[in-house]
């Protein structure tokens, strides 16, 4: 299994992430933060499947830009998924004719340009040579997590959340899981913050660690990009055997 973190910055792409988005196998994206701006429409009309975490605009900004790049007139289209409420959140926020035109209405008059497809929880779902199942994590609005598998190994895409529990009950009954991608947004210094918005700091990304299988890579990302330089300070501190900085535009293979 290949997993990209994509870029979303021009200059200094690797270290920038502002918005959220991965590419699993060029053809499952798990959220749309940037995947409107990757590649070319050709590129991007190879994914054909997007899970979202949830419906904050770091996760969905460039959904819609994705969506008018890969539209053709057949009757074939991307299928966006996520629990029922982020898939509301897109419907009345997104695609309401304010700010977007709405393509959920016109795809039920022309060639369609999406498909909405509410998933349940911890019900996995095949889509390309991949088992996706998501499991609820603590957010302001309802994320979930995802545990992504092809058969021979299995990541964890752990979406934005405060301290958690449910998904690392899963993540033990998942043998052959290689690795989390893990947040770690703010530095300790603004735990108040983090704490409010139900984001982690490395010292509660460390207290997330401690109830995860031992033995499984942790790949830190979705750090603040202001903070990055003492995130990161903070997060080797910790001396966890298994960390790894996250980097967009690096291929992880699993």
């Amino acid at each position: 299994m290949k997993v990209q973190l994509l870029a979303s910055s021009t200059q200094d792409p690797a270290d920038r992430q502002f918005v959220s988005t991965y590419l699993i196998n060029d053809a499952v994206a798990v959220d749309a933060g940037s995947l409107g701006f990757h590649g070319t429409p050709r590129e991007q009309a190879a994914v054909r499947h997007v899970f979202l975490t949830h419906s904050h605009s770091d996760h969905t900004a460039s959904l819609p830009i994705f969506i008018e790049n890969v539209w053709t007139p057949t009757p074939d289209c991307p299928r966006i998924y996520g629990n029922p409420e982020t898939l509301d959140s897109v419907q009345r926020h997104i695609f309401n004719d304010v700010m977007w035109p709405d393509f959920i209405a016109l795809s039920r008059s022309m060639p369609p340009f999406l498909e909405l497809c509410p998933l349940r929880d911890e019900v996995p779902v095949k889509v390309a040579g991949l088992w996706v199942t998501p499991v609820r994590v603590n957010h302001l609005v309802p994320t979930n997590a995802y545990v992504i598998s092809d058969g021979r190994s299995s990541v964890i895409l752990a979406g934005d959340s405060g301290p958690t529990k449910r998904v690392w009950e899963v993540a033990y009954d998942t043998p052959d899981l290689r690795a989390v991608f893990l947040e770690a947004c703010f530095p300790n210094s603004v735990s108040g913050l983090a704490q409010a918005a139900l984001h982690l700091t490395p010292e509660l990304f460390c207290r997330e660690v401690s109830k995860m299988p031992a033995g499984v890579k942790v790949i830190a990302v979705h750090i603040k990009v202001r903070y990055r330089d003492q995130v990161i300070r903070e997060l080797l501190d910790l001396r966890l055997p298994d960390l790894e900085i996250g980097e967009c535009g690096k291929e992880y293979e699993f």
